[in-house]
């Protein structure tokens, strides 16, 4: 029994000290010496805050007063002007939270380094206690107890062998500590840096925002000079913009496209039941859409094996349907909106995995059946039918609120669409995902102009 313990004891020390050599052999840089904000330079920080939220508060009163004056030449002009002033304020008060969020970020770098480096030391040091503990275990009792002159010294070495065995069990509990607080560190690190760069873009959107109304507001004051020009035209341009807009088509995945009107109707009411942008939830729809020529163009044929053939062509397709996992809720699908499963399309197969997804929001059988429930509560309708234009946003809606989109932040809704896409956030590692969503939060902002020129009208 103690022969086999003593096996285990060498066999962990080999591993740990494989495991400290590694370690050490990279010893983190040292980072600059953060900046620690005074007291009172954080008192001055929140003062400036505070002031420029009440500006930006007055400026919010301005833009409710006005818009309801609006029509008028002086009204429209007041309105882009407070829309410009609210919109420079904001930037200002977010270029102030960048800085003291930068500053956080210098601070909890430079302790994750000191922490770092007190792992590198802590494994040093256990690292000797364990050569100092592996020497003395070679050797016997016997040995002890013919080498020592006295008796005194024999058991002197048996309280140093002790002593060591406690000095490990102290180091061992120090290093799961200062492990512990570093991940504690770079998890609050990730946080910070997330934060800096949600308001980051925060700032770009609304640059964007001052340039439009800027060019809207010249456009207006040229009015006034322009005698061939009415401000009457002037609002005849802008309704029919608006109704050019409302019009749009809307395409969807397997189902007829709607207008972009109604599309906003629809994300507008999901939002409301979600608390996820309406502009996100259409830009994951259209997203979907414009993916793969061959979505919605598969029929299954056979439930037992979720085989099946090309809708227009007929071409056989093996693994259309992963059977029974989802060809089971097909059918019962189907059968409850009063389908044939067999003249039904679905997605098909890609060659990376199956088909079988339904609809525009293109959730396979199985997770839409997890889902429906919760679909149909939210509309107030007794069945979801994942091929009708409304419960496919509601259903995108509640997904992507589940996958963390209704923080309404850079990060989050970037994070989002990655993990719809992927089932994971989005990575550096991973250039693909990462530009499913760029690409997506692309489509949320331009959605948004849409929508915003529409509440003004």
């Amino acid at each position: 029994m103690a022969r086999a313990g003593k096996l285990l004891g060498v066999g962990v020390f080999a591993l740990i000290y494989i495991g400290v050599f590694w370690y050490t052999g990279s010893v983190p840089v040292p980072v600059a010496e953060a900046q620690v904000l005074s007291e009172e330079e954080k008192t001055k920080l929140q003062a400036e805050l505070d002031r420029l939220q009440q500006e930006i508060d007055q400026w919010q009163g301005v833009l409710n007063e006005t818009r309801a004056k609006k029509g008028t030449l002086q009204g429209d002009v007041t309105l882009l002007n407070a829309q410009i002033k609210k919109a420079e304020t904001e930037i200002k008060q977010r270029n102030v939270t960048i800085n003291t969020i930068s500053n956080e970020i210098q601070q909890k770098t430079a302790h994750i380094s000191t922490l770092e480096n007190s792992l590198v030391r802590g494994h040093e040091s256990l690292a000797k206690l364990l050569r100092e503990k592996n020497e003395t275990e070679t050797r016997s009792l016997m040995f002890l107890a013919l080498s020592a002159e006295t008796l005194s010294e024999f058991f002197s070495n048996l309280i140093a062998i002790d002593a060591i065995d406690r000095s490990l069990q102290a180091q061992f509990a120090e290093i799961k500590s200062t492990r512990a607080l570093t991940q504690k560190e770079r998890d609050a690190l990730a946080a910070k840096k997330d934060q800096e760069l949600d308001v980051k873009k925060d700032v770009e959107v609304k640059k964007n925002t001052i340039a439009i109304s800027q060019t809207q507001k010249k456009e207006l004051l040229a009015v006034t000079v322009d005698q061939e020009k009415t401000y009457s035209q002037v609002l005849a341009d802008r309704q029919a913009k608006a109704a050019a807009i409302r019009a749009r088509l809307f395409p969807l995945r397997d189902a007829a496209g709607i207008q972009f009107g109604d599309a906003v109707s629809y994300a507008q009411q999901a939002a409301a039941k979600t608390g996820v942008r309406a502009a996100l939830i259409l830009a994951f729809l259209s997203q979907e859409s414009d993916l793969g020529k061959n979505v919605g163009n598969c029929l299954v044929t056979d439930l037992t094996t979720g085989n099946g053939k090309g809708k227009n062509t007929g071409t056989p397709f093996t693994g259309v349907m992963k059977s029974p996992r989802d060809t089971v809720p097909f059918e019962t699908i189907t059968k409850a909106l009063g389908l044939d499963w067999s003249t039904t399309p679905v997605s098909c197969p890609q060659s990376f995995g199956y088909g079988g997804a339904m609809g525009p929001a293109q959730f396979i059988p199985s997770t839409w059946q997890m889902f429906a429930p919760r679909i149909a509560a939210s509309l107030g309708v007794p069945q979801a039918n994942p091929w009708i234009a409304r419960d496919a946003v509601m259903a995108n809606a509640i997904y992507v609120s589940d996958l963390g989109a209704g923080a309404q932040t850079y990060t989050a809704e970037r994070n989002a669409a990655c993990r719809y896409f992927s089932g994971s956030p989005c990575s550096a590692s991973n250039s693909t995902i990462g530009s499913y969503g760029d690409s997506v939060v692309a489509k949320a902002n331009k959605f948004q102009q849409d929508i915003d020129f529409l509440k003004d009208i």
